[in-house]
This record gives C-alpha cells, structure tokens and sequence, in this order.
C-alpha cells in the first residue's frame, strides 16, 4: 500500500506546482524569430474579419491577401517573383502556429488525368516545401492536388492556361473558420 502512496502523492505534488500561462488581453504581440531576428506578429481573435480569418489575410492592401502562385508549362519550380510571397506566408505560420493552410495544385487541360494530377501535387508540394524551409512546421500545411478539375479559367487558349498553372493557399483559423 505504502508503495502505491508515495508515486500518486508525488504526482499530486507535481501537479499543484504546474501552471499556465495568464491570458492575454487581446492586443498583437511582436517577437523575434531566433534564426532569422526578423520581427514576426502574433494574431489575436480581437483583429478577425467576418471570415475568422485576420485581417492581415483578407486586407487586399496587404501580401497576405495574395494566395497564388503561378507557374509555368510542365514545371512545378516557384519563380523568383513569388518568393517573397511565400515568405510571407511562411513567416505569418511561423508567428501563428495556431492557423493552418491547405495547398491546392492546379494544372491546365492539357495532360492526361494522371499527370495532371502528378503535376498538381509537385507544385502544392514546392510551396509546402518551401513554406517549412522558411520556418512554418510540417503539421501547419496540407498539400493537394485538383489536377485541372477546378480552372480558374474556363477559356481554352495560352491566357486561360496560364491563369489555370498554380497553387493556390487557403487559411483555417484555431476555431475552424477560414477558407477550407
């Protein structure tokens, strides 16, 4: 009996002395990242729009309004004028562990099925991948891919395709609002 009393007594002890951390008061809080030094803010639910999402995201004033990155025929390599972009985008996860994306690649009509689906997954998958390389954790991002089965553009010409080539980034907030 003695030797089951001390293990729970101990465990009641360690218990007590455990705390959490006092909420906040619902301002923004700014840190710093320790790799980069680079300044990076926290969203709090006093600065959500009808959506659930930040404002930050939906604002088309700021970067994070722009959720596209588009690429060229047959390859799934991000272009140099998207990196800030997802850098963007990474750093906000990064400063946010608490929302989610989800990457969906997109091809145009042109391909089989199976490649296009191919296709769609390696260029949500360089997104992803970059998005981890920048500082945003594994567990934050989902990548698909829809193939050519949702165009942005129905045309059937070089201006439509091109529109059609991408990934897109779609956000879910910690309380399940948000675009997916």
């Amino acid at each position: 009996m003695n030797k089951l009393l001390l293990p729970a007594l101990l465990a009641a002890v360690l218990a007590a002395c455990s705390s959490t951390p006092p909420a906040g008061d619902g301002a923004p809080v700014e840190g710093r990242t320790a790799d980069t030094g680079a300044k990076v803010t926290t969203v709090t639910t006093g600065s959500v729009d009808a959506t659930g999402l930040p404002r930050e995201l939906t604002d088309g004033k700021s970067i994070l309004s722009k959720r596209v990155v588009y690429f060229d025929y047959d390859k799934y390599d991000i272009k140099d004028e998207y990196k800030d972009l997802v850098a963007a985008h990474a750093k906000f996860l990064t400063g946010n562990r608490q929302f989610k994306v989800l990457v969906q690649g997109n091809t145009d009509e042109r391909g089989s099925r199976e490649y296009n689906l191919s296709l769609g997954q390696k260029r949500a998958d360089a997104v992803k991948r970059n998005l981890m390389l920048l500082g945003a954790k594994e567990e934050q991002i989902e990548s698909v891919s829809l193939g050519k089965e949702k165009p942005a553009d129905d045309g059937h010409d070089e201006a439509a395709w091109a529109k059609n080539r991408r990934a897109q980034i779609l956000y879910k907030g910690p309380t399940g609002n948000g675009e997916f």
